[in-house]
């Protein structure tokens, strides 16, 4: 039997195909320095292997969307589930760091698939503000998976070492292949072969960008994802080198930030629903910014204690809980016959910030937690920034 519409299995089993990305990132952070010195890598080199996974995720994210648009949902999502198994598997194997990250990049280009398009069954589905509260559910369930990720990735680390990491990741992924292959519904009733062509994704992608109000939650979509993926990027540096947290304390400390994004996708939902897209981004956009600049201020002016950047780091995931969802449900919103694409385009921009972004932060890490705090209050600023200065254009599209 299918998964229904607007039944709570449907959003659970979306909420894990968009968790795929945060499992594969989060559960072997507690592993990096280990895996640099097991592979006799710099940290340098091992930060690569987060930046190969989102450039690879970039690329991957550029195709899926058009070619569901063209073929359907359900083939694209069981050929990416594959890719992604298969590379996971070979991350386990990997007998050098160059092996290591190679994989990490074809994982993430098979991993973008299920992320992509459960974005888009969303946009099949629901309509209005009514995806806008599906995508804060999803959010709010997805959100386990930082929570729990790092502390088992750190029982695993300890128990077993790394490489066990990327096998339980395996094990994940053809689970939900699994349940992906047999259960989840084809939802697209606009395909169009035409749109399967080099020409007519480009014109998918023109029709998109156009649309200046997609642009502007684009830019407030990425600018704020940049921000979290500096966090993700240097946080088991800066907890375990800076502060000395060991592997499971890291864990912890992490899922405390992760519970505040929750909290976000939370209060997203029932905003949402009353006020409406802007409203709710507004609420997040300033809590990025007032968490942003205060994990600056707490680290600049008590650089030895860990709660002066955790508790603003608290708030800045709060806002991340706000903004990442409803920008994601407001950009695709005027694209109900190309939402494949526009989930696609926006993405792949999200993602190549993203991995810019990791790897300028990643390459000035070392005894401060400035190069990340800095990355996170640059990064609140501006998503405020772009949410005031673009709120007529916003509200011109989009009433």
């Amino acid at each position: 039997m299918q998964l229904k519409p607007d039944t709570l299995a449907l959003t659970v089993m979306l909420a894990f195909m968009t968790a795929l990305g945060p499992l594969a990132t989060d559960l072997y952070l507690p592993s990096l320095p280990h895996i640099g010195a097991a592979l006799g890598a710099s940290p340098a080199a091992v930060q690569l292997t987060l930046s190969a996974y989102l450039i690879g995720f970039a690329g991957g994210q550029i195709i899926y969307g058009p070619i569901s648009d063209a073929l359907g949902r359900k083939p694209v999502l069981i050929a990416s589930f594959a890719l992604f198994n298969v590379a996971t598997l070979a991350c386990a194997l990997a007998g050098n760091i160059e092996m290591l990250i190679v994989a990490r990049a074809l994982q993430a280009f098979g991993g973008a698939g299920p992320i992509i398009l459960a974005r888009t069954i969303v946009r099949d589905l629901y309509h209005g503000h009514r995806a806008g509260r599906e995508m804060s559910m999803m959010g709010t369930i997805m959100g386990i998976t930082p929570i729990i990720a790092p502390v088992l990735g750190g029982f695993l680390q300890v128990g077993f070492g790394w490489r066990s990491v990327f096998f339980t990741m395996t094990a994940g992924g053809v689970a939900l292949a699994a349940v992906a292959m047999l259960r989840v519904p084809e939802t697209n009733n606009h395909r169009n072969r035409s749109q399967l062509s080099f020409a007519g994704i480009l014109e998918s992608y023109k029709i998109v960008l156009r649309h200046k109000a997609y642009r502007a939650y684009a830019a407030m979509l990425s600018l704020s994802y940049g921000g979290l993926f500096a966090f993700i990027s240097a946080s088991s540096f800066v907890f375990q080198g800076v502060y000395g947290l060991d592997e499971i304390m890291f864990g912890i400390a992490f899922g405390i930030c992760s519970v505040s994004f929750v909290i976000g996708t939370m209060l997203g939902t029932r905003i949402v629903t009353r006020y409406g897209f802007d409203h709710t981004i507004g609420v997040g956009a300033v809590c990025l910014a007032v968490g942003g600049v205060g994990q600056w201020l707490g680290a600049f002016f008590l650089p030895h204690a860990l709660l002066a950047i955790i508790v603003p780091e608290m708030i800045f995931f709060i806002g991340i809980g706000l903004v990442l969802p409803q920008s994601m449900a407001a950009a695709m919103a005027p694209f109900p016959d190309r939402a494949g694409a526009a989930s696609s385009l926006v993405g792949f921009v999200q993602m190549v910030f993203a991995s810019v972004a990791g790897a300028i932060v990643g390459s000035f890490v070392g005894g401060s937690a400035m190069p990340l705090v800095t990355a996170s209050a640059l990064s609140g600023l501006l998503v405020y920034a772009v949410f005031v200065g673009t709120r007529s254009l916003r509200a011109s599209q989009t009433h």
